[in-house]
């Protein structure tokens, strides 16, 4: 009975070793799938691991060099583009002719005498508006163009 007793002992010891074989392999497999699952969810969410770059200290100062010659450069096309409508401008306001003559259609000419307006010299705003309260909107649009065209109003 020792000997069945100890046989008994013996598969029974064996056994528990294969099933602690067993268990320590699904154990090892359920550690990998979980770290597996930490990762994809970690890929999901978008967080993002540390991330680290070396800079390199020459390369970076000479790219500080370039940005400070080129935003020098940028103020002086600035500057210049500035100079030079300023000029073509003064240039401009040079070279236009003084209007000296005014013509006026002879209808407007002939509807602001009978209005009382003979001179066109000193026109102001509230006489030309009074002038025009009978004609309709379209009439007096056409003449304020009329007049706005030759240079007597502004």
């Amino acid at each position: 009975m020792e000997s069945q007793t100890g046989e008994n002992m013996v598969a029974l010891t064996e056994s528990m070793e294969r099933m602690e074989a067993r268990l320590e392999a699904a154990a090892s497999l359920f550690e990998r799938a979980a770290a597996q699952m930490e990762e994809r969810e970690s890929e999901r969410s978008g967080e993002v691991r540390k991330i680290v770059a070396a800079v390199e200290t020459g390369r970076e100062a000479e790219l500080q060099r370039k940005l400070k010659s080129a935003e020098l450069q940028i103020a002086e096309l600035r500057a210049q583009v500035e100079s030079r409508n300023e000029s073509q401008l003064e240039a401009k306001f040079e070279t236009q002719p003084k209007a000296t003559r005014r013509t006026v259609p002879a209808s407007t000419t002939q509807f602001l005498a009978k209005q009382g307006i003979t001179s066109l010299e000193s026109l102001e705003a509230g006489t030309l508006d009074a002038a025009l309260t009978g004609l309709s909107l379209e009439q007096r649009i056409a003449v304020k163009a009329q007049l706005l065209r030759a240079g007597v109003v502004s």
